[in-house]
């Protein structure tokens, strides 16, 4: 169509974005013409006035291109940068009794942005992070409007939660029918699965009703459980809280590869059995933390199975990697668990928090945790309809909308894409060990099994104290913004740990961490401390980058 008596024109998009326009516009001013003519709370912490809401619209549009452009700049400048001393005082103020703007609320937010653990950058290779994705900021918008409880009840926020759940079960080769939950990370996942298999091993009724002391005199003797040397310390800590004790929790020696012996398991078990002792659990690791081992999980399950012993698999990070071609050979078995536990926060890149307990034994799992009081009771109809609840499956009974950003984020990104990422973070970690294997300076103490090297640095001149140097080479290297690797300790020597669980980490950032390692080494060796950049976090102008970094970002 072309204005009279001009070449302009006008495309069918800009028709369309005028006619939604209008319509927002005529929608907007009935809405407006309904909240004056409506009567409102005295109390009410929503706008109160055509403005206010205005004033929400534009700051929270204002507030989200902020956040876009902190995603979209991930890649470059410092990796962390601590929060200055001048805001961390004015994090001490007291308790407000009157409010603050809407603009200064947002601003409060937005000073926020620089200041975040590091996680998002590419050369951020400390514990085992994800680092987020950009997509995930909107189903937070998202749930943030709906404000659900996941606990319970019949609304569209459970339903997303069982496709998610469906979809884990899918994805990790579990039985349709099994028992599942979202919830905060593998920590609490792993209280859910182990506080089943105990109940299961000590006859439910008794151990929730009668207490474990009575419970466990109705068995052979006391529980204990097995996992292998190096494994997730959330384990020990689930003994503890469950009231089994930590020392209920067998360490099994590892093989060289890290991974457990399974002959050192079986002679302890029957050690344990000739001591009177009840085993009834050993715990798998798909990716122990330390060096990213991969327990024989097949083996494990056989013999699990022939000594009628409850599996579970720690698959806090690794068990995702089912999703990667080169990976999911070496996960063969996970399947065969009697409960697994993994996170979408750290190699699904999720954004914080979100983990999933799945249980084989549905009915154990919902008698270990089901219990309704009179004003939980469900109905046939209405809002207490849909049984049975999450809060059946676990101990919470209020829960947030965590599986609204899974449910996003796999309909964004799809499964194939999520398992190349994990894929190119192995291939990172074997051109990592290449690098550091060819550089004279560099011991590498651990053979490379998922996304983890751990090595450290070795000067040519001899020093006082290598566990020293090495944790001073670290903390350099995140003071001065090139880099967050994390330590550990391999047969007693402290190493420099570096976990490769991001979707923005390039090979070049790994040259660097190689470079920059040996010279900061270097100039600490050498006793030349006059080029630290000290108090980096402290400075309220923040401190510059070197150029070698400037040069990568």
């Amino acid at each position: 169509m072309r204005t009279s008596g001009t070449s302009v024109t006008v495309t069918a998009s800009v028709l369309v974005l005028a006619a939604y326009t209008l319509r927002r516009r005529l929608i907007e001013r009935r809405l407006r013409k309904k909240r004056k003519q409506a009567s409102q709370s005295s109390t009410t912490l929503d706008p109160t006035s055509a403005e206010g809401w205005a004033s929400l619209r534009a700051n929270a549009h204002a507030l989200l291109d902020q956040c876009c452009d902190r995603f979209e700049a991930a890649t470059e400048g410092r990796t962390w940068t601590p929060l200055p001393t001048s805001m961390k005082k004015a994090l001490h103020e007291p308790l407000p009794r009157e409010g603050i703007s809407r603009e200064a609320q947002c601003a409060r937010l937005a000073s926020l942005l620089p200041y975040g653990v590091g996680n998002t950058h590419p050369r951020f290779f400390g514990w085992v992070n994800g680092s987020g994705n950009a997509g995930g900021v909107l189903p937070e918008l998202v749930g943030a409007a709906l404000n659900a409880n996941c606990g319970a009840r019949e609304h569209g926020a459970i339903h997303i939660e069982k496709q998610v759940l469906e979809w884990c079960r899918s994805m990790m080769g579990f039985p349709p029918e099994c028992g599942a939950l979202l919830v905060s990370g593998t920590s609490m996942a792993t209280i859910v699965a182990l506080k089943t298999a105990r109940d299961k091993a000590l006859g439910i009724d008794s151990s929730r009703k009668t207490g474990l002391v009575r419970a466990q005199a109705g068995v052979k003797g006391a529980l204990v459980g097995y996992m292998a040397q190096g494994a997730h310390s959330c384990l020990t800590r689930a003994f503890d809280i469950l009231g089994l004790g930590s020392d209920a929790l067998r360490l099994v020696p590892v093989r060289p590869d890290f991974t457990m012996d399974l002959e050192e398991l079986g002679a302890m078990v029957e050690e344990d059995r000739r001591a009177g002792l009840t085993p009834f659990l050993v715990v798998g690791t798909a990716g122990s933390v330390n060096v990213g081992a991969i327990d024989d999980l097949d083996s494990i399950a056989t013999f699990t199975e022939e000594h009628g012993l409850w599996f579970h698999v720690d698959g806090a990070f690794g068990a995702p990697a089912v999703l990667s071609e080169m990976v999911r050979p070496r996960l063969r078995g996970m399947e065969r668990a009697s409960s697994l536990a993994f996170d979408f926060h750290k190699w699904l890149h999720v954004n914080y928090d979100c983990g999933c307990v799945l249980v084989r034994d549905r009915e154990a799992h919902l008698r270990a945790f089901s219990e309704r009081p009179d004003y939980l009771v469900g109905d046939e109809r209405g809002l207490a309809s849909g049984q049975p609840w999450p809060m059946d499956y676990g101990p919470e009974l209020s829960r947030g909308f965590r599986a609204l950003k899974v449910w996003s984020h796999f309909l964004e990104h799809g499964t194939e894409k999520l398992g190349a990422s994990i894929t190119r973070n192995v291939e990172h970690a074997h051109y990592l060990a290449t690098k550091l294997d060819a550089t004279e300076e560099i011991e590498r103490l651990t053979p490379v099994s998922l996304q983890i090297v751990c090595f450290r640095y070795v000067p040519r001149r001899a020093v006082g104290d290598l566990d020293v140097l090495n944790n001073a080479i670290v903390v350099e290297l995140q003071e001065r913004g090139i880099a967050a690797p994390s330590t550990t300790r391999i047969k007693r020597q402290l190493v420099i740990r570096v976990s490769i669980t991001n979707h923005r980490t390039r090979f070049e950032d790994l040259d660097l961490l190689v470079a920059e390692t040996c010279n900061i080494g270097a100039e600490l060796a050498a006793g030349d401390m006059s080029l630290r950049v000290s108090g980096s976090g402290e400075s309220d102008s923040g401190a510059s980058v070197s150029s070698s970094v400037r040069e990568v970002a």
